[in-house]
């Protein structure tokens, strides 16, 4: 009996534009890059556990003027351990790490499209489908999210009538 086939998920990331932008993103090599740097324990998981090749994900654009989802990404690699982590002269080095117990985990993700416009936090506020929306929660402070189905769909609705 061939085994089930797994539902693909969708994801709201969150980079910082001085950071790393969507346009960064797209003149990567191949388009693509490790999602790198999270330091979250419930962000870890997910990118450890859940998030899957093939899956979906907004790329957000936070702390930038405006806060904005910027465009559009896909896993290209599921989760191994972020070897930023290791090393003592990268920007997210954990000296706690090691690499027979890897805590960080990290995904490559490629790009797939660069929204017109960016649709802004304030913009997204505004659409009654998306209340319950992970990003719009007060506190909301995770880097990576999950996005339901429904809600990914009424934001891609909004970026193709945004001119």
């Amino acid at each position: 009996m061939a085994g089930k086939k797994e539902e693909k998920k969708y994801w709201l990331m969150k980079s910082e534009q001085s950071c790393f932008s969507i346009d960064d993103l797209e003149k990567a090599p191949q388009k693509t890059t490790y999602w790198d740097g999270v330091r979250n324990y419930q962000a870890r998981n997910m990118l450890r556990d859940t998030i899957k090749k093939g899956d979906l994900v907004f790329f957000y654009h936070s702390n930038s003027e405006p806060s904005a989802i910027a465009g559009i990404a896909e896993v290209v690699k599921e989760g191994y351990p972020d070897h930023t982590a290791f090393n003592p002269d990268e920007m997210h080095f954990d000296p706690k790490s090691n690499k027979k117990d890897p805590t960080w985990f990290m995904v490559d993700i490629r790009h797939v499209r660069t929204f017109k416009k960016p649709l802004s936090l304030e913009q997204l506020k505004t659409v009654p489908t998306l209340a319950d929306m992970v990003l719009l929660q007060k506190g909301s402070r995770l880097s990576v999210q999950p996005v339901t189905e429904k809600e990914w769909q009424a934001v891609l609705k909004i970026a193709d009538q945004t001119k």
